[in-house]
Protein backbone atom coordinates (compact mmCIF):
# COMPACT_ATOMS: atom_id res chain seq x y z
CA UNK A 1 0.00 0.00 0.00
CA UNK A 2 1.45 3.39 -1.02
CA UNK A 3 1.34 6.58 1.05
CA UNK A 4 -1.60 7.98 -0.95
CA UNK A 5 -3.76 4.90 -0.27
CA UNK A 6 -2.70 4.66 3.36
CA UNK A 7 -2.99 8.27 4.50
CA UNK A 8 -4.46 10.73 1.98
CA UNK A 9 -7.17 8.59 0.39
CA UNK A 10 -8.95 7.65 3.66
CA UNK A 11 -9.09 11.32 4.63
CA UNK A 12 -10.45 12.36 1.23
CA UNK A 13 -13.06 9.59 1.14
CA UNK A 14 -14.17 10.32 4.68
CA UNK A 15 -14.60 14.02 3.88
CA UNK A 16 -16.55 13.29 0.70
CA UNK A 17 -18.83 10.79 2.43
CA UNK A 18 -19.86 13.08 5.26
CA UNK A 19 -21.07 16.06 3.24
CA UNK A 20 -24.55 17.20 4.25
CA UNK A 21 -26.57 15.73 1.33
CA UNK A 22 -25.07 12.27 1.87
CA UNK A 23 -25.62 12.42 5.62
CA UNK A 24 -29.27 13.27 4.93
CA UNK A 25 -29.47 10.20 2.70
CA UNK A 26 -28.04 8.02 5.46
CA UNK A 27 -30.66 9.37 7.84
CA UNK A 28 -33.40 8.16 5.47
CA UNK A 29 -32.35 4.50 5.39
CA UNK A 30 -30.34 3.58 8.48
CA UNK A 31 -33.28 3.80 10.95
CA UNK A 32 -34.93 0.98 8.95
CA UNK A 33 -32.36 -1.51 10.25
CA UNK A 34 -33.35 -3.96 12.98
CA UNK A 35 -32.16 -7.02 14.85
CA UNK A 36 -28.70 -8.34 14.05
CA UNK A 37 -27.17 -6.07 11.41
CA UNK A 38 -24.23 -6.40 9.06
CA UNK A 39 -22.92 -3.16 7.59
CA UNK A 40 -20.92 -3.55 4.40
CA UNK A 41 -18.12 -0.99 3.95
CA UNK A 42 -18.58 0.59 7.36
CA UNK A 43 -15.72 3.01 6.60
CA UNK A 44 -15.34 5.52 9.42
CA UNK A 45 -18.73 4.70 10.93
CA UNK A 46 -20.71 7.61 9.51
CA UNK A 47 -23.94 5.59 9.72
CA UNK A 48 -23.60 4.76 13.39
CA UNK A 49 -25.42 7.83 14.81
CA UNK A 50 -28.53 6.98 12.76
CA UNK A 51 -29.21 3.44 13.99
CA UNK A 52 -32.30 3.11 16.17
CA UNK A 53 -30.96 1.54 19.35
CA UNK A 54 -34.46 0.37 20.29
CA UNK A 55 -34.65 -1.75 17.13
CA UNK A 56 -31.05 -2.93 16.69
CA UNK A 57 -29.60 -5.75 18.80
CA UNK A 58 -26.05 -5.70 17.45
CA UNK A 59 -24.06 -4.40 14.49
CA UNK A 60 -21.05 -5.95 12.82
CA UNK A 61 -19.27 -3.56 10.48
CA UNK A 62 -16.84 -4.82 7.88
CA UNK A 63 -14.34 -2.92 5.78
CA UNK A 64 -11.08 -3.89 4.09
CA UNK A 65 -9.47 -0.64 5.28
CA UNK A 66 -8.42 -0.25 8.89
CA UNK A 67 -7.18 3.20 7.90
CA UNK A 68 -10.76 4.25 7.15
CA UNK A 69 -12.07 2.81 10.42
CA UNK A 70 -9.36 4.72 12.30
CA UNK A 71 -11.13 7.93 11.26
CA UNK A 72 -14.07 6.92 13.48
CA UNK A 73 -14.81 9.31 16.35
CA UNK A 74 -18.25 8.15 17.44
CA UNK A 75 -19.10 6.94 20.93
CA UNK A 76 -20.46 3.40 20.79
CA UNK A 77 -21.85 3.24 24.33
CA UNK A 78 -25.43 2.52 23.22
CA UNK A 79 -24.55 0.18 20.36
CA UNK A 80 -23.26 -3.36 20.54
CA UNK A 81 -20.77 -3.03 17.72
CA UNK A 82 -17.85 -5.02 16.33
CA UNK A 83 -15.48 -4.07 13.51
CA UNK A 84 -13.99 -6.80 11.34
CA UNK A 85 -11.37 -6.11 8.69
CA UNK A 86 -12.53 -8.02 5.61
CA UNK A 87 -13.96 -7.51 2.15
CA UNK A 88 -17.54 -8.28 1.19
CA UNK A 89 -16.72 -10.95 -1.39
CA UNK A 90 -16.10 -13.63 1.26
CA UNK A 91 -17.96 -13.06 4.51
CA UNK A 92 -16.91 -14.99 7.64
CA UNK A 93 -20.47 -15.67 8.81
CA UNK A 94 -22.91 -18.58 8.77
CA UNK A 95 -25.86 -18.76 6.40
CA UNK A 96 -28.94 -16.75 7.45
CA UNK A 97 -26.99 -15.06 10.23
CA UNK A 98 -28.33 -11.50 9.89
CA UNK A 99 -31.73 -9.82 10.01
CA UNK A 100 -30.47 -6.88 7.94
CA UNK A 101 -27.53 -6.07 5.73
CA UNK A 102 -26.80 -2.40 5.14
CA UNK A 103 -24.76 -0.92 2.30
CA UNK A 104 -24.27 2.82 1.86
CA UNK A 105 -21.88 4.10 -0.81
CA UNK A 106 -20.11 0.74 -0.98
CA UNK A 107 -21.35 -1.08 -4.10
CA UNK A 108 -19.58 1.54 -6.21
CA UNK A 109 -16.22 0.40 -4.85
CA UNK A 110 -16.36 -3.37 -4.24
CA UNK A 111 -14.19 -4.98 -6.95
CA UNK A 112 -16.29 -8.14 -7.42
CA UNK A 113 -19.75 -6.82 -6.62
CA UNK A 114 -21.51 -9.94 -7.91
CA UNK A 115 -19.65 -12.15 -5.43
CA UNK A 116 -20.39 -9.63 -2.70
CA UNK A 117 -24.10 -9.68 -3.48
CA UNK A 118 -24.11 -13.48 -3.47
CA UNK A 119 -22.53 -13.40 -0.02
CA UNK A 120 -25.00 -10.78 1.21
CA UNK A 121 -27.86 -12.96 -0.02
CA UNK A 122 -26.35 -15.98 1.75
CA UNK A 123 -26.01 -14.36 5.18
CA UNK A 124 -29.46 -12.69 5.28
CA UNK A 125 -32.14 -14.82 6.91
CA UNK A 126 -35.26 -15.62 4.83
CA UNK A 127 -37.25 -12.75 6.37
CA UNK A 128 -34.33 -10.32 6.35
CA UNK A 129 -33.84 -7.17 4.28
CA UNK A 130 -31.04 -5.56 2.33
CA UNK A 131 -30.99 -1.80 2.96
CA UNK A 132 -29.05 0.28 0.46
CA UNK A 133 -28.17 3.83 -0.48
CA UNK A 134 -25.77 4.11 -3.41
CA UNK A 135 -24.73 6.52 -6.12
CA UNK A 136 -24.53 5.20 -9.65
CA UNK A 137 -25.49 5.38 -13.30
CA UNK A 138 -27.68 8.37 -14.12
CA UNK A 139 -30.69 8.08 -16.47
CA UNK A 140 -29.75 11.42 -18.05
CA UNK A 141 -27.82 10.48 -21.20
CA UNK A 142 -25.50 13.51 -21.07
CA UNK A 143 -24.59 12.84 -17.45
CA UNK A 144 -24.14 9.11 -18.12
CA UNK A 145 -21.83 9.91 -21.03
CA UNK A 146 -19.56 11.92 -18.73
CA UNK A 147 -19.74 9.23 -16.07
CA UNK A 148 -18.40 6.73 -18.60
CA UNK A 149 -15.70 9.12 -19.80
CA UNK A 150 -14.44 10.02 -16.33
CA UNK A 151 -14.82 6.64 -14.65
CA UNK A 152 -11.36 5.18 -15.45
CA UNK A 153 -9.53 8.18 -13.97
CA UNK A 154 -12.02 8.61 -11.13
CA UNK A 155 -11.71 4.99 -10.01
CA UNK A 156 -7.93 5.12 -10.18
CA UNK A 157 -7.65 8.02 -7.75
CA UNK A 158 -10.90 7.42 -5.84
CA UNK A 159 -10.02 4.16 -4.16
CA UNK A 160 -11.79 2.02 -6.76
CA UNK A 161 -15.04 4.01 -6.67
CA UNK A 162 -16.99 3.80 -9.95
CA UNK A 163 -19.33 6.48 -11.21
CA UNK A 164 -21.41 4.41 -13.61
CA UNK A 165 -22.51 1.20 -11.94
CA UNK A 166 -26.15 0.26 -12.50
CA UNK A 167 -27.20 -0.23 -8.88
CA UNK A 168 -30.75 -1.61 -9.44
CA UNK A 169 -29.42 -4.07 -12.02
CA UNK A 170 -26.68 -5.26 -9.67
CA UNK A 171 -29.19 -5.89 -6.87
CA UNK A 172 -31.93 -7.50 -8.97
CA UNK A 173 -29.56 -9.68 -11.01
CA UNK A 174 -28.19 -11.20 -7.81
CA UNK A 175 -31.36 -12.72 -6.44
CA UNK A 176 -33.13 -9.78 -4.82
CA UNK A 177 -36.50 -8.18 -5.45
CA UNK A 178 -37.12 -4.54 -4.65
CA UNK A 179 -39.57 -3.85 -1.84
CA UNK A 180 -39.04 -0.13 -2.22
CA UNK A 181 -36.62 2.06 -4.17
CA UNK A 182 -36.32 5.81 -4.66
CA UNK A 183 -33.92 7.58 -7.00
CA UNK A 184 -32.92 11.12 -7.85
CA UNK A 185 -30.07 13.59 -8.18
CA UNK A 186 -29.08 14.86 -4.75
CA UNK A 187 -27.29 18.22 -4.35
CA UNK A 188 -23.69 18.10 -5.52
CA UNK A 189 -21.58 17.34 -8.57
CA UNK A 190 -24.06 15.73 -10.97
CA UNK A 191 -21.58 13.15 -12.24
CA UNK A 192 -21.47 11.55 -8.78
CA UNK A 193 -24.84 12.56 -7.37
CA UNK A 194 -27.47 10.30 -8.88
CA UNK A 195 -28.57 8.06 -6.03
CA UNK A 196 -30.69 4.98 -5.43
CA UNK A 197 -31.96 3.97 -2.00
CA UNK A 198 -34.45 1.57 -0.51
CA UNK A 199 -35.01 -2.02 0.61
CA UNK A 200 -34.77 -5.37 -1.14
CA UNK A 201 -35.43 -8.98 -0.14
CA UNK A 202 -33.73 -12.15 -1.30
CA UNK A 203 -35.82 -14.75 -3.09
Amino acid sequence: MNLYDKFLLPALVNSACKVSPKMKQRKKVIPLAHGRVLEIGVGSGLNLPFYNTDKVDEIIGIDPSEEMWSKNNFKLDKLQFEFIKTGAESLPFENNFFDCVVSTYSLCTIPDYNSAMEEIRRVINPKGIFIFCEHGKAPDKKVAKWQNRLDPMWSKFGGGCHLNRDIPEIIINNGFKMDQMDQMFIPGWKIASYEYWGEAKAY
